[in-house]
């Protein structure tokens, strides 16, 4: 995990909300780990937390028409962005699979990778605060500081 960090940027303080980030629910169910233990709660705060530096950036970037808000948000946050950051941290050899998962590499296809990553923003978000999800999202490209 100390890999993971560094490629992040930042230490969590609580490595059980990275474990907790990483744990499939189906890898969850088969190790017999705690039903809440899993990244299903976390993607979701991850989403929201993601939309919202989203927003901020581009209104901190002198955007005010509620129409192109929406669309530069749009834009930016879809599953290949949030794809392509997680792919970019190498997530998918973080991340605890469960067994058929692992077998059919579901990582690969659909969303699966994109909920991931929003699972380890919403974890650094309740570790480390906003600023840290801001630092991450900038150096993956999914938010700037220029006006488009």
């Amino acid at each position: 995990m100390r890999s993971l960090e560094e490629a992040l940027g930042c230490m969590f303080h609580n490595p059980a909300l990275l474990t907790r980030a990483l744990t499939r629910s189906a890898y969850a169910r088969e190790a017999g780990i705690d039903a809440d233990d899993h990244m299903d709660a976390l993607a979701v705060l991850g989403d929201a937390v993601i939309d919202l530096a989203v927003l901020e950036a581009i209104i901190d970037a002198g955007e005010s028409d509620k129409g192109t808000i929406t669309n530069k948000k749009i834009n930016a946050v879809n599953m290949l962005r949030l794809r392509n950051a997680a792919e970019s941290l190498d997530l998918s050899s973080y991340v605890r699979w469960g067994k058929g998962e692992r077998q059919m590499e579901i990582w690969t296809s659909g969303r699966v990778l994109a909920e991931c990553y929003e699972a380890l923003i919403g974890a650094l978000y309740l570790d480390n605060g906003m600023d840290a999800v801001k630092s991450v999202l900038h150096a993956s490209l999914i938010i700037s500081d220029k006006k488009d």
